[in-house]
């Protein structure tokens, strides 16, 4: 029996292996691209643009610079890319994550390394550094919940965690169309890099 194809084709030309991904197959434009298309939420939400996951990464390096101001590029940068492996997994919600097992955490957890990689960032980082990176996830989960996935407040705040009512008027939920969304998020990506 022939094995499995467990590569896919980018834009870019490269060719990324999913079991085995390199940092040398994975290009900025190739993410930025990918997760411009992916939607949050499944697609379950208010406008008339899915809220993609690329719009998504702009909001928690931004919640994550408010909340950790001392911070440096390489950490803001960490936390633009947090979701990057999505370019070509997709976004799973997590009760998808739990019934698909631990071969995801594996797969996306090998992405991200050669992600890591690429960009001069550590394959694993420092677990207080991912938790302030969850912190702003879970923050705009709440605001994306709240605004524009049809969630009372109540119920965000169960799923999520309470949120400072006063932190939540300082972010603003963007849904721009992919082009502008991709544009973004790879101009953010130089700015940080270049910060570096």
């Amino acid at each position: 029996m022939a094995k499995a194809r467990a590569w896919q084709r980018m834009l870019s030309g490269r060719r990324l292996d999913l079991l085995d991904p390199t940092p040398m197959d994975v290009e900025i434009d190739d993410i930025a691209h990918g997760l411009a298309f992916v939607a949050r939420w499944n697609g379950q939400t208010r406008g008339d643009h899915a809220y993609s996951v690329a719009e998504h990464s702009l909001l928690v390096e931004e919640i994550f610079g408010h909340c950790h101001p001392a911070a440096g590029a390489r950490d803001r940068l960490a936390a633009l890319l947090h979701d990057a492996p999505e370019y070509v997994i997709g976004d799973m919600i997590s009760p998808v994550k739990a019934a698909v097992g631990p071969g995801y955490g594996a797969l996306d957890a090998r992405l991200t390394a050669a992600i890591h990689l690429r960009f001069g960032l550590p394959a694993s980082l420092p677990l207080e550094l991912k938790r302030r990176i969850k912190r702003a996830d879970k923050i705009s989960a709440w605001l994306e919940a709240v605004r524009i996935a049809g969630f009372s407040e109540a119920e965000a705040d169960r799923l999520f965690g309470r949120l400072d009512r006063d932190l939540a008027t300082r972010f603003e939920i963007r849904l721009r169309p992919p082009r502008e969304t991709r544009a973004a998020f790879v101009a953010r990506h130089q700015s940080l890099l270049a910060a570096l």
